[in-house]
């Protein structure tokens, strides 16, 4: 007699056989015999109780980026799996593989109206890299194995798995329960690059006279580090990034110029670009943050560009070599190619970088040991930069925290040491984030910077932080106000301000009730004890600081920039 056990068992040892450690979800009507499967079954997993499904997905999110893991959620159905949906797409859109698994109504009561029916399937199709429903338990090892190789394998990205109620119930043979440890990391099964097209790539790089690298979010996910380092100091040239790119290179090596765009970058780095006669995007897809709405660099550069998309290379510049691999295989495919070729050019890399850095610190430094009251964003961040360790994970929602973080956060190491969501921005995200971060590597400190509007939106997973006493520091950006739309509303509207201020919370008072350890700041003076405190506890905290908006700030966004 065969063994058999039934498709929610099926499920969870399907996930043990790919090393999944741990899975943040919300239990469901739908999801019952899963959850019976989790507590009767040793397994080796914990399961992450969270508030809602979004930031389940978030915090998944978060995990694969520290870990190098599939991040895995779970919901119900229904409105389950609406909620969840905003994480796939971000996840999705930055290259990060996250599965949902998300229950559902029996197949067999399909179009009965049964409570929570949805198309799951084609909710899920358009934002996800692999979407189905496990309508036959028989299919659920094999639909679970083509998961976990499409969101690790190419372009990582999130995938979907629907897990009706009665497939979770009837009965599967245990033999069909294995996994491809291939998958089990990601990216998978890198794609290299022909030496014709490195040899290509190599004669242009070296022809240039002032070439400068754009590194995306690729090299970071591919651990291209040492490489990116590497031919930066062969070729003295300048490395910049986007902010999905920060960590490919510490920003304190010599030939680093910090991020470029229009979130995050100034004007001594973007004429850094423009002086530029080559850019070599490698793991960027040069989009409209990134090239100032294309603008930067001009289109009469020659343009290089290394991707593991291939369609991304040609997109927005016309292309003179393009090579379609895995970031740290090509980088050194490159670098070997470059180190045939006798009398290397000097790029004056450093020289280079150090002029953009040294203009940049001239407008940051006054404002970040400003005494002004609201506080300024700046000051905040030089002093947490000070205070900070240098393998501290800081994960910032975009609004107020992101631009200023990118800009003026010095890195002190590479690797994944920030963590913003670039793809969509939704609000709310770098709460959740920062707990999947600190869940995958709890031995470093986790910071998380949010705007009191994304306070908003995740307030309730401060239960969840607390329940499992995460030694997370939160930040709030407390200015009453959606500063994002408010500064874009000055800068391109007239300053005609419409219905975008809201009243202030008392946010150290909201954390303090759910048990979280809080101060509110409105003196910079105070601001290097409370973040000395806050940083040593051993538990939750949070600094409400009193700041200034967006619209009456120096913010490092060139579309507010007269």
């Amino acid at each position: 007699m065969k063994n058999q056990m039934n498709g929610a068992e099926a499920m969870v040892k399907m996930l043990e056989a790919y090393e999944v450690k741990h899975i943040f979800g919300l239990c469901g009507d739908t999801t019952l015999p899963f959850y019976d499967a989790m507590a009767r079954l040793n397994h080796g997993m914990t399961h992450i109780l969270t508030r809602d499904e979004r930031h389940a997905g978030y915090m998944a999110d978060g995990y694969a980026r520290v870990t190098g893991k599939p991040g895995i959620c779970e919901g119900p159905s229904g409105g389950g799996a609406t909620y969840i949906l905003p994480a796939l797409v971000e996840a999705g859109e930055s290259s990060i593989p996250i599965m949902a698994i998300t229950s559902d109504v029996a197949t067999t009561s399909r179009g009965k109206y049964p409570l929570t029916e949805l198309d799951q399937p084609a909710l899920f199709a358009p934002v996800t890299k692999w979407n189905s429903s496990l309508d036959q338990v028989n299919q659920l090892p094999a639909q679970m194995r083509t998961a976990f190789r499409a969101m690790t394998t190419g372009r990582p990205g999130s995938t979907h798995l629907a897990l009706p109620f009665d497939t979770q119930k009837a009965p599967i043979d245990a033999d069909l329960i294995w996994a491809d440890e291939r998958h089990t990391m990601f990216p998978a099964q890198r794609q290299s690059a022909p030496q014709t097209e490195l040899e290509i790539m190599a004669r242009l790089l070296l022809a240039a006279s002032q070439p400068v690298m754009i590194c995306g979010g690729g090299p970071l996910l591919s651990g291209a580090m040492p490489e990116v380092a590497r031919l930066a100091e062969m070729l003295n040239m300048p490395i910049a990034t986007t902010v999905s790119g920060q960590g490919v290179i510490a920003e304190t090596h010599p030939c680093a110029v910090g991020v470029v765009g229009s979130n995050g970058g100034v004007e001594s780095t973007r004429a850094l670009v423009d002086a530029a006669d080559l850019v070599l995007f490698v793991g960027c897809r040069a989009g409209s943050v990134t090239t100032e709405r294309w603008r930067s660099p001009t289109h009469d550069k020659t343009i290089l560009h290394i991707d593991s998309d291939p369609m991304v290379p040609g997109a927005n510049y016309q292309t003179d070599a393009a090579i379609i691999a895995d970031a740290k295989l090509a980088l050194a495919g490159l670098i070997q190619a470059i180190e045939g070729h006798d009398n290397l050019p000097d790029f004056d890399g450093k020289a280079r970088a150090a002029a953009a850095w040294a203009a940049k610190l001239a407008e940051f430094e006054p404002l970040a040991t400003s005494t002004q009251m609201p506080i300024t964003p700046e000051a905040v961040i030089h002093h947490l930069a000070a205070q900070c360790d240098d393998d501290a994970i800081v994960v910032a929602d975009p609004g107020t925290p992101c631009p200023y973080v990118s800009a003026h956060y010095r890195w002190r190491r590479d690797g994944r040491v920030f963590i913003s969501n670039r793809a969509h921005g939704a609000l709310g995200f770098g709460m959740a984030a920062a707990m999947g971060a600190h869940i995958g590597n709890p031995s470093v400190k986790t910071v998380a910077l949010m705007g009191d509007g994304s306070f908003g939106f995740c307030v309730g997973e401060f239960e969840t932080m607390t329940r499992y006493n995460m030694p997370i520091t939160s930040i709030v950006f407390s200015n009453a106000v959606y500063g994002w739309i408010k500064a874009g509303q000055k800068s391109g509207f007239g300053a005609r301000y419409h219905n975008v201020d809201f009243s202030r919370t008392d946010h150290a008072a909201v954390a303090s009730a759910y048990g979280i350890k809080s101060w509110r700041v409105e003196n910079p003076a105070d601001l290097p004890a409370v973040l000395s405190e806050a940083l040593a506890h051993d538990g939750p905290t949070l600094i409400d600081v009193i700041s200034q908006p967006l619209h009456e700030a120096a913010a490092p966004v060139s579309e507010w920039v007269a």
